[in-house]
């Protein structure tokens, strides 16, 4: 029987010394955020008999008329858990696992206060960037690679053969998502996604579960407040910042994946992206320009940069062209004929539906371009270290063959327009 009491004292002591160790290394990793609270422990006052702690005001998450009475508003709050619990499991890896509505706490100055730290986990360095793709995949429907990410997650043995597992993914996420995947429910996504995991010899790790378990409180939280609300509609800015500003080869190649689409790149994605992690605090518009540009400049990247020449060949002529088309527009009608030598319909000879196309692009640049101008760490020094980048050897022979591209297709469009002269002439 003393042995027994001693194993339990000697286990009291650890747990309550390993919780204020945990409680530190929390705070050191995730208060440096203006609406984060975690509470000093007071190590002077503390012993294996009882863990000391700094008092914390504030009423439970779940009190949502309390926190409404001090002006707050719960989706904040909850979005702030979701933000640093987002960075707690893809950042550095080391999370609460037990946020339940009795361990977060709305401070009166509207801070989320994080409390109890004896249910710690930590997620694996490659999955943290594995679940990150695997989002990416998702979003791209690409059910191969996402069925090979759970080599990275962990979840199979190299052995496994993941081929049969491709058709069930398709299955579900094909109908799972006729709408967008921030419009999804986080519990249906888990749900439908276990049963497909569960008919296959998938070996789902203990942090894996404490993720799913952390989130499903957030978003019960939230939907406590707002019945509408989505977990990974909320999640968004946070992947879009990473995957913008990441220079980890592993998100640097999911970020090609996402941009990159049978060799034309999708200029609404870049835009998507650039909207979303904007709404990120943390995002940058230096960091989100230079991982891409190292990449495109790297020794690996040639493939990759002849689809860049193609396409700023493609973005180039869409601006010059673009704006003599905007430019001959706001010529009253009677000056045209004058103005370019009795030929109304302008410079070159384009069909309406390639002037749209040309227009609609020169418009979609302009707009990511005011987007990354109106960040808000924006300033033109902070394109030194690019410009840098650009005086490579490489970077000029790029932009020596974008020069000639754009000079080529200019000039075929110019002989284009003579050509069809004298046939114009002779019809009138």
């Amino acid at each position: 029987m003393n042995l027994l009491a001693e194993f339990i004292k000697s286990s009291t002591m650890y747990r309550l010394m390993q919780e204020g160790q945990n409680a530190r290394r929390f705070k050191k990793l995730y208060a440096d955020k203006e609406d984060v609270l975690v509470p000093d422990i007071f190590w002077d006052y503390t012993s294996g008999k009882v863990l000391t702690m700094e008092w914390v005001e504030g009423v439970k998450l779940n009190e949502q008329e309390a926190i409404e009475r001090q002006g707050l508003k719960v989706l904040d709050l909850v979005n702030t858990g979701i933000q640093c619990s987002l960075r707690q499991l893809l950042e550095y890896g080391y999370f609460h696992a037990d946020p339940h509505p009795g361990n977060l706490l709305a401070t009166p100055d509207g801070k989320l206060a994080f409390l109890d730290f004896g249910m710690m986990s930590e997620t694996p360095e490659e999955a943290r960037f594995a679940i990150i793709g695997h989002v990416v995949h998702m979003v791209n429907r690409d059910y191969e690679a996402m069925a090979r990410d759970y080599y990275a997650l962990d979840f199979l043995s190299p052995n496994v053969d993941v081929s049969p597992i491709v058709p069930a993914l398709r299955d579900f996420f094909d109908d799972a998502l006729n709408s967008t995947v921030s419009e999804l429910n986080f519990k249906t996504l888990v749900d439908g996604l276990g049963a497909v995991l569960y008919q296959y010899p998938f070996n789902v790790p203990a942090y894996y579960a404490l993720i799913l378990r952390s989130l499903t409180v957030l978003e019960g939280l939230a939907l406590y407040a707002d019945p509408k609300f989505k977990v990974l509609a909320a999640s968004y800015p946070y992947f879009a910042k990473r995957l913008l500003t990441d220079p980890n080869p592993y998100l640097r190649d999911a970020l090609i994946e996402l941009l990159f689409k049978d060799g034309k790149f999708r200029w609404s994605r870049l835009e998507n992206l650039l909207v979303q992690g904007k709404k990120d605090r943390d995002f940058s518009a230096k960091d989100a320009l230079q991982p891409v540009l190292k990449l495109l400049l790297g020794p690996d990247g040639k493939e990759l940069r002849d689809l860049v020449i193609k396409e700023t060949i493609r973005v180039s002529e869409a601006i010059i062209l673009g704006s003599a088309i905007e430019s001959f527009n706001s010529v009253p009608g009677p000056m045209r004929t004058f103005v370019f030598n009795g030929n109304a319909s302008g410079p070159f000879t384009i069909s309406a539906a390639e002037q749209q196309s040309l227009m609609e692009l020169r418009a979609q640049v302009i707009k990511i371009w005011g987007l990354l101008q109106s960040s808000e760490n924006f300033d033109p020094n902070l394109f030194q270290p690019i410009l840098q980048v650009l005086q490579e050897p490489e970077a000029r022979s790029i932009g020596g063959r974008v020069v000639g591209g754009i000079s080529q297709r200019l000039a075929a469009r110019l002989l284009q327009q003579v050509l069809r002269a004298p046939e114009t002439t002779a019809a009138a």
